[in-house]
């Protein structure tokens, strides 16, 4: 959880519960390897450049008003006390309600309990056994401790590859954040149960490839016994904070310092061999849709996306929930790094190196609200939890295949004056389906594939909830060119005949480019070093023009036309 502005009622329920008996944080460390603790900030008109500082040492959890809640283990805390701060030892999380009140005697029908690990294991089991034909149990690996870390894969044909796009829900990597965790097991339940019988449910079973992961850690869920949730911890079993161990964008690989956990990797090797399009995770501790980036200050090219689909969650939210529920920040919604920033985020990590989009749900205030509460949750989310599956099917869509074969092919989809930071999406193999997921626009996509000639499609509309299918079928470039006629083939420019402008895509870069009239003068000289940009034509008159790339080894002419 990362927080800034919290309820006046959660703030008076954190503060209530400091732990005067532990005044020294070394009996928490050495009894839970972690400690949860308060600090002032030294200055509050300073926060942004002290948090950035801070949170390279420890895991900031909170901060409301200048104070600072934060987990460390015993070599970040040790390095923290160096910073001079007035240290508060609070009770942690998951030790504020009994183990009694925490193992009540719910019922799995109501999902107001929080189930033991053997039980969790029977759980999803079940599923597959009630449905086998609609979903299977994925173990994707052991944690460090050993423990199970399942999918439940749900699909109307789990035996053939589709033309569909791959979702993924996990939740709990925090291992003291749960409500997330009973109410992914309740989705799956929802969406095997209703399938035939609702028809948004019917029509995302039918249509979209359906991973969903309820607990994420269970080393640090199930850090005070298998039989109970109580004294769970945040971080795993080596007292490793997961939602800081991926490689980031900005600050590269390991930026915690710490190696890949177990769980780290088998989540990275899991969505290296998938083709995710949509993912989200669940975390605990506010309320609010935290959309990306969180290392860096500038936005994602798709921002005006991202606001509208946390939008559409947090107002759907508010419209089966009470006042105050998802109140906070823009009234449910936050941009990461405006909250504050973090390295080595699963978030970031999905939509940079896997060209993704993944959005964090922070789902309750309360990490661990009591049992009676969770049915609650479920109400006020399972409609927004849909909704967000179905935004899998909108964007622009369609198949990428060979021009004479007919195979499909694994192409890049890139959207000219639009795409940075590896926000491009690539077509899957073995169908060769891509899903383009972008706010409603007209715009010009480039598909392009080693040994294919790239293809530019102009003006492909998009409306917000809709589909837009755009099928493209690329000619390869023939065999036993010499290398000025692979160049020439790889040139792409448009749009030509053109009025104002054209753009210019390149394969290499190119020394320079020189435009000429059919009169052989020159008019305009332009180095570059860019492979994709734009050229303005408004001051040159109407006529026919060649354009001469000069690259290393090769010139290539290229006529355009301005009308």
């Amino acid at each position: 959880m990362r927080h800034f502005i919290i309820t006046s009622f959660i703030t008076f329920f954190l503060i209530s519960f400091i732990d005067i008996s532990a005044q020294n944080a070394d009996q928490y460390l050495k009894e839970r390897g972690e400690v949860y603790f308060s600090f002032e900030l030294k200055d509050v008109i300073d926060f942004r450049n002290q948090l950035e500082t801070i949170s390279q040492i420890i895991s900031i959890d909170n901060v409301i008003d200048g104070e600072v809640y934060a987990y460390a283990n015993a070599k970040e805390y040790k390095q923290f006390k160096l910073l001079g701060y007035a240290i508060q030892v609070l009770m942690p999380p998951s030790l504020l309600l009994s183990k009694e009140e925490l193992d009540g005697s719910g019922i799995k029908a109501s999902w107001d309990y929080y189930p033991t690990y053997q039980e969790y294991l029977g759980i999803m089991d079940q599923f597959a056994i009630d449905y086998p034909d609609m979903c299977e149990v994925v173990n994707i690996g052991p944690s460090e401790n050993g423990k199970a870390l399942l999918f439940i894969h749900i699909n109307n044909n789990l035996e053939e590859d589709q033309e569909e796009p791959e979702f993924m829900y996990t939740s709990s990597m925090h291992g003291d954040e749960l409500t997330g965790y009973v109410l992914m097991l309740r989705l799956i339940e929802y969406l095997l149960e209703n399938y035939g019988i609702d028809a948004q449910t019917t029509n995302l079973v039918n249509s979209v490839d359906i991973w969903i992961n309820p607990l994420a850690n269970p080393d640090g869920t199930y850090a005070g016994g298998d039989n109970s949730v109580f004294g769970a911890t945040r971080n795993n079993a080596n007292f490793v904070n997961l939602n800081r161990n991926y490689p980031d964008p900005e600050d590269g690989p390991h930026p915690d310092g710490n190696a890949y956990q177990a769980e780290t990797i088998a989540f990275m090797e899991f969505a290296e061999s998938h083709h995710f399009t949509i993912s989200a995770n669940f975390h605990g501790g506010a309320e609010v849709v935290n959309y990306p980036w969180d290392t860096w200050p500038r936005l994602t090219a798709d921002d005006e996306w991202w606001v509208y689909v946390s939008r559409e969650y947090a107002d759907v939210v508010h419209a089966n929930s009470p006042t105050g529920y998802f109140g906070g920040f823009d009234n449910g919604i936050t941009n990461g790094y405006d909250w504050y920033t973090i390295a080595g985020g699963r978030q970031d990590y999905m939509n940079y190196e896997n060209n993704c989009r993944e959005v964090t749900i922070e789902i309750s205030n309360v990490k661990l609200p009591p049992p009676d509460q969770l049915p609650d949750f479920w109400e006020y989310n399972y409609r927004s939890l849909l909704n967000y599956i179905e935004q899998s099917l909108y964007g622009i869509r369609g198949l990428i295949t060979d021009e004479q074969t007919g195979s499909p092919i694994s192409a890049e989809v890139y959207i000219e004056g639009h795409d940075e930071d590896n926000s491009q999406v690539y077509s899957s193999l073995p169908i060769g389906n891509y899903n383009r997921h972008i706010y409603e626009g007209t715009y010009a996509v480039t598909y392009s594939a080693d040994g294919y000639i790239p293809k530019v499609v102009s003006n492909i509309i998009v409306e917000n909830n809709n589909t837009t299918f755009v099928n493209v079928q690329l000619s390869p470039i023939v065999e036993g060119l010499n290398e000025a006629e692979l160049l020439a083939e790889k040139i792409v420019i448009y749009p030509n005949p053109s009025q104002d402008y054209i753009n210019i895509i390149l394969p290499k870069e190119a020394k320079s480019i020189i435009i000429s009239n059919l009169n052989g003068q020159a008019i305009d000289n332009i180095n570059t070093n860019k492979l994709r940009f734009q050229l303005d034509v408004n001051d040159y008159p109407n006529g026919i023009y060649l354009l001469k790339f000069n690259f290393e080894n090769a010139s290539i002419f290229k006529k355009i036309i301005l009308q």
